[in-house]
Protein backbone atom coordinates (compact mmCIF):
# COMPACT_ATOMS: atom_id res chain seq x y z
CA UNK A 1 0.00 0.00 0.00
CA UNK A 2 2.48 2.71 0.98
CA UNK A 3 4.49 2.02 -2.21
CA UNK A 4 1.44 1.83 -4.78
CA UNK A 5 0.66 5.84 -2.69
CA UNK A 6 4.38 6.91 -2.77
CA UNK A 7 4.58 5.83 -6.18
CA UNK A 8 1.38 7.82 -6.97
CA UNK A 9 2.58 10.99 -5.13
CA UNK A 10 5.54 10.81 -7.20
CA UNK A 11 4.34 10.55 -10.68
CA UNK A 12 2.39 12.96 -10.01
CA UNK A 13 4.91 15.39 -9.01
CA UNK A 14 7.12 14.97 -12.19
CA UNK A 15 4.17 14.44 -14.71
CA UNK A 16 3.21 18.15 -12.96
CA UNK A 17 6.56 19.48 -13.16
CA UNK A 18 7.84 18.08 -16.18
CA UNK A 19 5.04 16.23 -18.55
CA UNK A 20 5.97 13.27 -20.23
CA UNK A 21 8.76 12.74 -22.15
CA UNK A 22 10.63 10.12 -24.55
CA UNK A 23 13.74 10.87 -22.43
CA UNK A 24 12.14 10.64 -18.99
CA UNK A 25 10.38 6.91 -19.84
CA UNK A 26 13.15 5.65 -17.25
CA UNK A 27 12.22 7.57 -14.41
CA UNK A 28 9.10 5.76 -13.64
CA UNK A 29 10.92 2.39 -13.46
CA UNK A 30 13.39 4.03 -10.94
CA UNK A 31 10.37 5.51 -8.81
CA UNK A 32 8.70 2.27 -8.99
CA UNK A 33 11.93 0.45 -7.30
CA UNK A 34 12.23 3.17 -4.58
CA UNK A 35 8.98 2.82 -3.60
CA UNK A 36 9.75 -1.31 -3.47
CA UNK A 37 12.91 -0.41 -1.31
CA UNK A 38 11.01 1.24 1.16
CA UNK A 39 8.13 -1.21 1.52
CA UNK A 40 10.61 -3.76 1.56
CA UNK A 41 12.48 -1.57 4.90
CA UNK A 42 8.98 -1.14 5.93
CA UNK A 43 8.07 -4.88 6.48
CA UNK A 44 11.30 -6.68 6.72
CA UNK A 45 13.84 -4.12 8.79
CA UNK A 46 14.94 -5.18 12.43
CA UNK A 47 13.54 -2.40 13.92
CA UNK A 48 10.10 -0.39 13.81
CA UNK A 49 10.59 2.61 11.51
CA UNK A 50 9.04 5.86 11.21
CA UNK A 51 7.86 6.03 7.85
CA UNK A 52 7.52 10.20 8.18
CA UNK A 53 11.14 10.33 9.23
CA UNK A 54 12.28 7.66 6.59
CA UNK A 55 10.60 10.12 3.59
CA UNK A 56 12.36 13.29 5.48
CA UNK A 57 15.29 11.04 5.23
CA UNK A 58 15.15 10.71 1.67
CA UNK A 59 14.08 14.00 0.78
CA UNK A 60 17.12 15.29 2.45
CA UNK A 61 19.32 12.61 0.94
CA UNK A 62 18.37 13.69 -2.79
CA UNK A 63 18.70 17.64 -1.92
CA UNK A 64 22.26 16.91 -0.41
CA UNK A 65 23.12 14.63 -3.39
CA UNK A 66 23.00 17.67 -5.55
CA UNK A 67 25.80 19.64 -3.88
CA UNK A 68 27.13 20.58 0.34
CA UNK A 69 24.76 23.17 0.73
CA UNK A 70 21.10 22.05 -0.34
CA UNK A 71 19.26 20.65 1.90
CA UNK A 72 15.78 20.06 3.85
CA UNK A 73 14.40 22.15 6.92
CA UNK A 74 11.61 20.73 8.57
CA UNK A 75 8.84 22.48 9.92
CA UNK A 76 10.30 22.61 13.61
CA UNK A 77 14.03 23.30 11.59
CA UNK A 78 12.27 26.04 9.34
CA UNK A 79 10.43 27.72 12.31
CA UNK A 80 13.80 28.31 14.84
CA UNK A 81 15.61 29.51 11.62
CA UNK A 82 12.88 32.60 11.22
CA UNK A 83 12.75 33.04 14.66
CA UNK A 84 15.65 34.80 17.11
CA UNK A 85 16.66 32.85 20.38
CA UNK A 86 15.79 34.71 23.24
CA UNK A 87 19.26 34.10 24.85
CA UNK A 88 18.14 30.80 26.11
CA UNK A 89 20.26 28.92 23.75
CA UNK A 90 23.91 29.28 22.64
CA UNK A 91 26.12 27.89 20.31
CA UNK A 92 29.75 27.21 19.23
CA UNK A 93 30.00 29.89 16.91
CA UNK A 94 31.08 28.03 13.73
CA UNK A 95 29.88 27.99 10.18
CA UNK A 96 29.15 24.23 9.00
CA UNK A 97 28.55 22.24 5.51
CA UNK A 98 28.07 18.99 5.41
CA UNK A 99 30.75 17.21 3.36
CA UNK A 100 30.37 13.14 2.36
CA UNK A 101 28.24 12.51 5.17
CA UNK A 102 30.30 14.57 7.62
CA UNK A 103 29.97 17.76 9.48
CA UNK A 104 32.90 20.14 7.66
CA UNK A 105 33.85 23.76 9.48
CA UNK A 106 33.52 26.58 6.30
CA UNK A 107 35.08 28.65 9.48
CA UNK A 108 35.27 29.50 13.09
CA UNK A 109 33.88 32.49 13.88
CA UNK A 110 36.15 35.73 15.85
CA UNK A 111 35.83 35.39 19.76
CA UNK A 112 33.85 32.59 19.80
CA UNK A 113 33.98 29.29 22.09
CA UNK A 114 35.03 27.07 18.70
CA UNK A 115 37.74 29.93 18.08
CA UNK A 116 39.27 30.07 21.13
CA UNK A 117 39.53 26.20 21.69
CA UNK A 118 41.18 26.36 18.55
CA UNK A 119 39.00 24.57 16.20
CA UNK A 120 39.92 25.17 12.46
CA UNK A 121 38.60 26.21 9.07
CA UNK A 122 38.60 22.30 6.97
CA UNK A 123 37.92 20.29 9.97
CA UNK A 124 35.88 17.45 9.92
CA UNK A 125 33.32 16.57 12.73
CA UNK A 126 33.30 12.89 13.31
CA UNK A 127 31.54 13.01 16.90
CA UNK A 128 29.27 15.07 18.71
CA UNK A 129 29.14 14.09 22.65
CA UNK A 130 30.48 10.80 21.09
CA UNK A 131 27.59 10.28 18.89
CA UNK A 132 28.24 9.55 15.07
CA UNK A 133 27.93 12.25 12.54
CA UNK A 134 27.82 9.94 10.04
CA UNK A 135 24.63 9.37 8.40
CA UNK A 136 22.74 12.09 10.27
CA UNK A 137 21.71 15.41 8.11
CA UNK A 138 23.36 18.80 8.50
CA UNK A 139 20.13 19.65 10.40
CA UNK A 140 20.47 16.81 13.24
CA UNK A 141 24.23 17.48 13.46
CA UNK A 142 23.28 21.41 14.58
CA UNK A 143 20.53 20.55 16.48
CA UNK A 144 22.93 18.19 18.57
CA UNK A 145 25.41 21.20 19.17
CA UNK A 146 22.49 23.51 20.37
CA UNK A 147 22.33 23.54 23.75
CA UNK A 148 21.58 25.74 26.97
CA UNK A 149 24.47 27.90 27.39
CA UNK A 150 27.07 27.57 29.84
CA UNK A 151 26.43 23.95 28.69
CA UNK A 152 29.64 21.56 27.77
CA UNK A 153 29.56 19.84 24.38
CA UNK A 154 32.85 17.79 23.22
CA UNK A 155 33.23 17.31 19.71
CA UNK A 156 35.72 14.76 18.17
CA UNK A 157 37.48 16.23 14.74
CA UNK A 158 39.17 14.77 12.30
CA UNK A 159 42.14 17.57 10.77
CA UNK A 160 43.97 17.62 7.82
CA UNK A 161 47.71 16.23 8.47
CA UNK A 162 46.67 15.14 11.83
CA UNK A 163 46.95 11.42 11.96
CA UNK A 164 44.85 10.63 15.60
CA UNK A 165 41.67 12.06 15.99
CA UNK A 166 41.77 15.40 18.30
CA UNK A 167 38.85 16.04 21.29
CA UNK A 168 37.59 19.58 21.95
CA UNK A 169 35.37 20.34 25.09
CA UNK A 170 33.59 23.78 24.52
CA UNK A 171 31.18 25.39 26.96
CA UNK A 172 28.42 27.11 24.85
CA UNK A 173 27.87 30.61 24.60
CA UNK A 174 25.60 33.09 23.03
CA UNK A 175 27.47 33.98 19.77
CA UNK A 176 27.22 37.95 19.48
CA UNK A 177 29.56 38.76 16.29
CA UNK A 178 30.71 42.30 15.84
CA UNK A 179 31.34 42.53 11.58
CA UNK A 180 34.46 44.82 11.75
CA UNK A 181 37.63 45.49 13.67
CA UNK A 182 40.31 47.51 12.61
CA UNK A 183 43.46 49.07 14.06
CA UNK A 184 46.62 51.43 13.11
CA UNK A 185 49.89 49.31 12.69
CA UNK A 186 53.02 50.09 12.74
CA UNK A 187 51.48 53.95 12.54
CA UNK A 188 51.09 53.82 8.90
CA UNK A 189 49.20 50.60 8.15
CA UNK A 190 45.62 50.69 8.40
CA UNK A 191 44.22 47.24 9.22
CA UNK A 192 40.67 46.41 9.01
CA UNK A 193 39.06 43.17 9.57
CA UNK A 194 35.67 41.54 8.70
CA UNK A 195 34.21 38.60 10.16
CA UNK A 196 31.00 38.42 8.40
CA UNK A 197 28.87 40.31 5.82
CA UNK A 198 26.20 41.51 7.36
CA UNK A 199 23.60 44.63 6.99
CA UNK A 200 25.72 46.83 8.36
CA UNK A 201 28.96 45.72 7.75
CA UNK A 202 29.50 48.27 4.49
CA UNK A 203 28.67 51.32 6.56
CA UNK A 204 31.41 50.33 9.35
CA UNK A 205 33.97 49.57 6.66
CA UNK A 206 33.42 53.04 5.36
CA UNK A 207 33.55 54.98 8.71
CA UNK A 208 36.77 53.00 9.31
CA UNK A 209 38.81 53.92 6.04
CA UNK A 210 37.17 57.39 6.57
CA UNK A 211 39.27 57.52 9.43
CA UNK A 212 42.23 56.56 8.75
CA UNK A 213 41.97 58.63 5.25
CA UNK A 214 41.98 61.68 7.89
CA UNK A 215 45.50 60.30 9.17
CA UNK A 216 47.31 61.61 6.74
CA UNK A 217 50.44 58.67 7.95
CA UNK A 218 48.52 55.87 6.18
CA UNK A 219 50.31 55.01 3.22
CA UNK A 220 48.50 51.36 3.04
CA UNK A 221 45.48 48.81 4.33
CA UNK A 222 45.44 45.40 4.92
CA UNK A 223 41.86 44.40 4.61
CA UNK A 224 41.68 41.10 6.36
CA UNK A 225 39.30 38.34 5.40
CA UNK A 226 40.53 34.99 6.96
CA UNK A 227 37.91 32.95 8.52
CA UNK A 228 35.36 34.82 7.36
CA UNK A 229 32.53 32.71 6.00
CA UNK A 230 30.34 35.39 3.88
CA UNK A 231 27.08 36.80 4.27
CA UNK A 232 25.19 39.00 1.91
CA UNK A 233 25.92 39.50 -1.89
CA UNK A 234 24.69 42.72 -1.37
CA UNK A 235 27.24 43.80 1.37
CA UNK A 236 30.15 41.86 -0.85
CA UNK A 237 29.54 44.00 -3.91
CA UNK A 238 29.04 47.65 -2.02
CA UNK A 239 32.81 46.96 -0.09
CA UNK A 240 34.72 45.53 -3.06
CA UNK A 241 33.31 48.75 -4.71
CA UNK A 242 35.30 50.80 -1.93
CA UNK A 243 38.70 49.78 -3.27
CA UNK A 244 37.39 50.10 -7.46
CA UNK A 245 37.12 52.98 -9.57
CA UNK A 246 35.27 51.26 -12.39
CA UNK A 247 34.66 47.24 -14.13
CA UNK A 248 33.04 44.44 -13.31
CA UNK A 249 32.76 42.67 -9.59
CA UNK A 250 30.76 39.48 -9.91
CA UNK A 251 28.58 38.16 -11.70
CA UNK A 252 25.61 35.05 -11.27
CA UNK A 253 24.93 32.31 -13.76
CA UNK A 254 21.69 30.15 -13.47
CA UNK A 255 19.73 28.36 -15.16
CA UNK A 256 17.05 31.05 -15.30
CA UNK A 257 18.21 33.81 -17.98
CA UNK A 258 16.36 36.38 -16.05
CA UNK A 259 18.40 35.34 -12.94
CA UNK A 260 21.78 35.76 -14.61
CA UNK A 261 23.66 39.45 -13.41
CA UNK A 262 26.25 41.53 -13.36
CA UNK A 263 27.62 43.91 -11.20
CA UNK A 264 30.30 47.25 -11.47
CA UNK A 265 31.91 49.21 -9.62
CA UNK A 266 30.86 53.03 -9.73
CA UNK A 267 33.42 55.44 -9.73
CA UNK A 268 35.49 56.70 -6.84
CA UNK A 269 38.36 54.66 -4.46
CA UNK A 270 38.12 55.24 -1.16
CA UNK A 271 41.67 54.58 -0.36
CA UNK A 272 42.47 57.05 -3.06
CA UNK A 273 44.39 54.01 -5.03
CA UNK A 274 47.05 53.06 -1.66
CA UNK A 275 48.53 49.63 -1.90
CA UNK A 276 46.31 46.98 -0.25
CA UNK A 277 47.28 43.67 0.87
CA UNK A 278 44.21 41.19 0.83
CA UNK A 279 44.46 38.24 3.70
CA UNK A 280 42.48 35.05 2.85
CA UNK A 281 42.51 31.30 4.43
CA UNK A 282 40.91 28.19 3.60
CA UNK A 283 38.19 29.46 5.91
CA UNK A 284 37.36 32.87 3.43
CA UNK A 285 34.69 31.81 1.82
CA UNK A 286 31.52 33.01 -0.51
CA UNK A 287 31.04 36.79 -0.36
CA UNK A 288 34.71 37.01 1.02
CA UNK A 289 36.32 35.33 -2.14
CA UNK A 290 34.33 37.60 -4.09
CA UNK A 291 36.16 40.68 -2.74
CA UNK A 292 39.37 38.90 -2.62
CA UNK A 293 38.36 37.81 -6.35
CA UNK A 294 37.73 40.93 -7.74
CA UNK A 295 40.30 43.23 -6.20
CA UNK A 296 43.19 40.21 -7.20
CA UNK A 297 41.74 40.00 -11.03
CA UNK A 298 41.39 44.27 -11.26
CA UNK A 299 45.53 43.53 -10.06
CA UNK A 300 43.99 46.26 -7.14
CA UNK A 301 44.88 44.25 -4.01
CA UNK A 302 47.52 41.62 -3.43
CA UNK A 303 46.20 38.03 -2.01
CA UNK A 304 48.47 36.42 0.91
CA UNK A 305 47.83 33.87 2.70
CA UNK A 306 46.19 30.35 2.03
CA UNK A 307 43.83 28.99 -0.73
CA UNK A 308 40.23 29.90 0.23
CA UNK A 309 37.37 27.73 0.53
CA UNK A 310 35.64 27.63 -2.93
CA UNK A 311 32.01 28.05 -1.69
CA UNK A 312 30.85 30.04 -4.63
CA UNK A 313 27.01 29.30 -5.32
CA UNK A 314 23.87 31.27 -4.45
CA UNK A 315 21.15 29.44 -2.05
CA UNK A 316 17.28 30.31 -1.81
CA UNK A 317 15.26 29.38 0.44
CA UNK A 318 11.83 28.38 -1.23
CA UNK A 319 9.24 27.40 1.44
CA UNK A 320 6.75 24.52 1.13
CA UNK A 321 3.45 23.78 2.02
CA UNK A 322 3.97 21.44 5.33
CA UNK A 323 5.57 25.00 6.38
CA UNK A 324 9.14 23.83 5.62
CA UNK A 325 11.58 24.60 3.08
CA UNK A 326 14.68 23.86 0.97
CA UNK A 327 18.08 25.44 0.91
CA UNK A 328 17.96 24.91 -2.82
CA UNK A 329 21.23 25.95 -5.11
CA UNK A 330 19.92 28.44 -7.75
CA UNK A 331 23.19 30.23 -9.16
CA UNK A 332 26.82 30.47 -9.06
CA UNK A 333 29.20 33.13 -8.82
CA UNK A 334 31.81 34.26 -11.60
CA UNK A 335 34.62 36.31 -11.03
CA UNK A 336 35.38 39.00 -13.29
CA UNK A 337 37.72 36.93 -15.40
CA UNK A 338 34.98 34.15 -15.85
CA UNK A 339 36.23 32.23 -13.51
CA UNK A 340 33.82 29.89 -10.94
CA UNK A 341 34.95 29.95 -7.30
CA UNK A 342 32.56 27.08 -6.40
CA UNK A 343 35.06 23.89 -5.39
CA UNK A 344 38.07 26.23 -6.45
CA UNK A 345 38.41 28.81 -4.57
CA UNK A 346 40.75 31.90 -5.28
CA UNK A 347 44.25 31.22 -5.12
CA UNK A 348 47.08 33.98 -3.18
CA UNK A 349 49.53 36.00 -5.30
CA UNK A 350 51.49 35.16 -1.97
CA UNK A 351 51.03 32.40 -0.54
CA UNK A 352 51.79 31.92 3.53
CA UNK A 353 50.94 28.92 5.24
CA UNK A 354 49.83 28.85 8.97
CA UNK A 355 53.81 28.03 10.92
CA UNK A 356 52.01 26.44 13.89
CA UNK A 357 49.50 24.92 15.58
CA UNK A 358 49.40 27.67 18.18
CA UNK A 359 47.89 29.86 15.44
CA UNK A 360 45.74 32.55 16.02
CA UNK A 361 44.78 35.73 13.80
CA UNK A 362 46.29 39.24 14.82
CA UNK A 363 48.37 37.81 17.58
CA UNK A 364 52.25 37.17 17.91
CA UNK A 365 51.65 33.58 16.46
CA UNK A 366 49.71 35.53 13.24
CA UNK A 367 52.91 34.77 10.52
CA UNK A 368 50.73 35.89 7.77
CA UNK A 369 49.89 39.07 9.36
CA UNK A 370 53.57 40.13 9.91
CA UNK A 371 54.43 38.95 6.62
CA UNK A 372 52.24 41.25 5.24
CA UNK A 373 53.15 44.53 7.52
CA UNK A 374 56.91 44.01 6.17
CA UNK A 375 55.64 43.56 2.65
CA UNK A 376 54.23 46.85 3.06
CA UNK A 377 57.19 48.46 5.22
CA UNK A 378 59.49 46.95 2.45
Amino acid sequence: MIKKIFKIIILYFFIYCHGVSSSENNIYDKIDLFGEVLEKINKEYVDEINQSESMDSAINGLLQSLDPYSAYMSPEIFNEMQTETSGEFGGLGIEVSMESGVVKVISPIDDTPASRAGIKAGDYIVKINNIQVQGKSLSEAVDLMRGPVGSGIELTIRRRGEKKALKFNIIREIIQIKSVKSDLLEENIGYIRLTSFNENSEKQIKKEIRKFEQNKKVKAYILDLRNNPGGLLSQAIKIADFFLNNGEIVSTKSRKKSENRKWFAKEGDLTNGKAIIVLINYGSASASEIVAGALKDHKRAILLGENSYGKGSVQSIIPLKNNGAIRLTVAKYYLPSGKSISEVGVSPDIEINEETDNFRIKTETDNQLNYAIKLLNG
